[in-house]
């Protein structure tokens, strides 16, 4: 097969596999894990992660009064976001949630049901790289810890950019990369160890949980994804650290 031939790879952790089949594979890691995420998170992140959360809410300050405030969440599908987002606004707020995989998807629909939250909560099955709404829909998108499992980072921004209304904002929640070596580190140490065996006990499977610590180190370093918000038409992008930079909050706006 000559070079022109080879067909496109992606990486998948740290290994790289054919571009077509990366999804698939994403998805697979995610229908295994479904049933448990929220709780794992609590493990791998000894519970920082719901602070992390209320902090990017915090940020993206949903109105409270009687305004409409219409928001996407992506990848979202157990609703851990999209519920704080409905908490944290006023009567008027509503979030639609698109997650790609229809098991995610199904325990945010349970516990929304539970909680009876489906008047203003609208879960759907969708890709973040060709979402399934009108240009210019939505006042606000947030996305946390999917962009990197993503196959087409560039792809799924132009279509935060082409969903939002002039004025939205772009808000993303991601494991990043932190800002001291030797913590850096240690925190390694400790994901590459620690994370896939817990996720073993827990789940019966700890290889979905070595990927996603691999594809945290994969991810772009803070200041290389602000410039992909950048190119992808965003303006005023900026970043905050949490934790010394194991995560990030990256914002933009649609102007």
């Amino acid at each position: 097969m000559t070079e022109s031939e080879q067909k496109p790879e992606a990486a998948f952790g740290f290994k790289t596999v054919p571009e077509a089949e990366k999804q698939g594979m994403v998805n697979e890691v995610f229908s295994k894990a479904a049933a448990r995420y929220d709780q794992m998170n609590d493990l791998m992140s000894s519970g920082l992660h719901r602070f992390w959360k209320d902090d990017m809410i915090t940020m993206l300050n949903p109105p409270k009064g009687d305004r409409a405030f219409n928001v996407l969440d992506v990848a979202g599908g157990t609703g851990d976001i999209a519920f704080r987002i409905l908490d944290a606004g006023g009567p008027n707020t509503s979030v639609t949630i698109a997650d790609i995989s229809p098991e995610m998807v199904g325990e945010g629909q349970k516990r929304a049901e539970t909680e009876g939250r489906l008047d203003r909560c609208l879960l759907t099955v969708g890709n973040a790289e060709s979402l399934a709404f009108p240009d210019s829909h939505f006042d606000a998108y947030t996305i946390a810890f999917g962009i990197r499992n993503v196959t087409h980072i560039d792809k799924a921004l132009a279509e935060a950019y082409r969903v939002l209304k002039p004025g939205g904002r772009f808000m993303c929640l991601e494991f990043s990369h932190m800002e001291l070596e030797l913590a850096q580190k240690i925190y390694d140490s400790y994901s590459f160890t620690v994370i896939p065996a817990v996720g073993k006990v827990v789940t019966g499977d700890g290889q979905p949980y070595r990927y996603l610590v691999e594809s945290i180190r994969m991810f772009p370093k803070q200041d290389a994804f602000a410039d992909m918000i950048s190119a992808a038409g965003f303006e005023r992008v900026t970043y905050r650290n949490l934790a010394g930079g194991v995560v990030a909050i990256h914002s933009g706006w649609k102007i």
